[in-house]
This record gives structure tokens, sequence and C-alpha cells, in this order.
């Protein structure tokens, strides 16, 4: 089925596209729950789990870094499975994290998050991006 959604798949990732635009791009804790399940469930070992621990963190950034970014380079979806690779930074000039979050969808609105974070640093023997 390559290239072809389901429409649930299509729902999916117009999901999770807002949740990059309107709550993490836009530092907006009052949108999360449009987003996300209160109760959802957060494999983050330096987090909580439900919406609070989410709403707080974007209160800080919104004070202490207003000019955070989230640049999305790929999403992926298969069923109720959303992946998004992306690059976050949180000041001009900041190399910031590569950025792989995963999360499940249940009855239109995010249920669990996983997620894999990595500095981006000065030096890299490689010569490709991370994106």
């Amino acid at each position: 089925m390559a290239g072809e959604y389901s429409a649930e798949e299509k729902a999916n990732l117009a999901l999770v596209q807002g949740l990059f635009d309107n709550v993490l791009n836009a530092i907006d804790a009052d949108a999360v729950d449009s987003y996300i399940r209160p109760d959802y469930i957060q494999h983050n070992p330096s987090t909580l789990s439900g919406t609070e621990p989410l709403k707080e963190l974007l209160r800080r950034i919104g004070r202490d870094h207003p000019q955070s970014v989230h640049d999305v380079k790929r999403m992926m979806v298969d069923g109720d499975m959303v992946m998004v690779h992306y690059h976050a930074r949180r000041w001009p000039g900041d190399r910031g994290w590569i950025a792989v979050d995963i999360y499940r969808i249940e009855n239109g609105l995010i249920a669990e998050h996983w997620d894999v974070v990595q500095p981006i640093g000065p030096d890299s023997i490689n010569p490709l991006t991370p994106f």
C-alpha cells in the first residue's frame, strides 16, 4: 500500500501535524487538550504521564525560550502509530537536538508517546546531515 493511506491514517497524520503546528511550535499549553488525552502515557524517563507535565514544560519554554522551534523533517504513519523525525532548537543559532517522537492515537487523540533525542554536537566525522 505504498503511498496510500487509510482515512484513519490521514486523520492521525493531521492530528500530529496539528500538535506540532498549534502546540509545540506555537508554544501553547492551552491547546494541549485538543490533541492529547489527559491520561496519556508518557514513556520519556525524565517526565511524567498525563498532560499537566507537558503544559508546565510548554509554559517554561514559552517564558525562557520563546523562539523555540520543532522543524519537522518527515512523518510516517502505520495505523494508529505516527512517527515524526525533527530538529528541535530553543534559540536562534542553537544546534539543538535530533528527535524522533512516536505517538499512538486512540479515538482521535494522542494516547501514548515515546521519544529518542540526541544532541547535535559541534563536530561530526560523517559528512551527511542527521536530517
